[in-house]
């Protein structure tokens, strides 16, 4: 069971929601606007939050900035705008994972589960020893999230973290495009272009280019790997 936190105007799609999420034994509380969903952030701890973008009040790419100010817990997007470039953005603006509308509840059931069982390993391991993984000159630190290059400290995106760590986890191993969407974005499919974004941002916080690569390289058709400089 979790605690969901469910963030949505619409009358009709807030009950159905509530309802297929009580239907599935999960503790549901709703609200109707920005403000209401951050008062209760605050003060109610939640393991999950559903957030439509369409609030009458704020944005909900404006309230997912100003929940992440305050909280990590996981939060899905659930809306009606399909706009790559947004999704991007909401992605590396701290969103978990994405919906959009109109999606099947046994979709949101699968999100769900899967954003569940990353934030509760996160939680598990968190007193656990850590294990800096090291690749030439970058040093991560899985379990503290915190990156370095050269001994200077990187400021990267949940996201940016997510890719570099996996990558390092494999040191000049090719990973598959596909294998990164499922490891790094937990989604069986998507399009090429949340990946070369992100690519782009990473490079960018490690001194590279993809025309003069140090650490990322790009096996085009095949996939991406990340070794030491040679």
């Amino acid at each position: 069971m979790a605690r969901v936190l469910v963030v949505e105007d619409d009358q009709f799609v807030r009950s159905a929601l509530i309802r297929h999420l009580t239907e599935a034994a999960h503790s549901v509380r709703s609200v109707g606007t920005a403000l209401e969903a951050l008062r209760e952030v605050a003060h109610v701890g939640f393991d999950v939050v559903i957030l439509d973008l369409g609030l009458p009040d704020l944005d909900g790419g404006e309230a997912l900035k100003m929940l992440r100010g305050i909280t990590d817990v996981p939060v899905i997007i659930a809306t009606a705008r399909d706009d790559e470039a947004e999704i991007v953005r909401l992605l590396n603006d701290g969103a978990d994972d994405y919906l959009t509308k109109p999606f099947s509840v046994e979709h949101l059931s699968a999100r769900m589960t899967a954003v569940l069982r990353r934030s509760r390993a996160a939680a598990a391991g968190a007193d656990a020893p850590s294990r800096v993984i090291r690749v030439g000159g970058l040093s991560i630190d899985p379990l503290r999230r915190q990156a370095e290059l050269d001994g200077a400290s990187l400021d990267l995106t949940r996201r940016e973290f997510d890719l570099l760590a996996f990558l390092a986890g494999r040191p000049g191993v090719v990973v598959p495009r596909k294998e990164l969407l499922a490891e790094v974005w937990q989604q069986s499919y998507g399009d090429d272009q949340t990946i070369d974004v992100h690519l782009s941002w990473l490079r960018r916080k490690l001194g590279e280019t993809a025309a003069r690569p140090r650490y990322l390289h790009t096996l085009r058709g095949v996939g991406v790997k990340l070794e030491p400089p040679r």
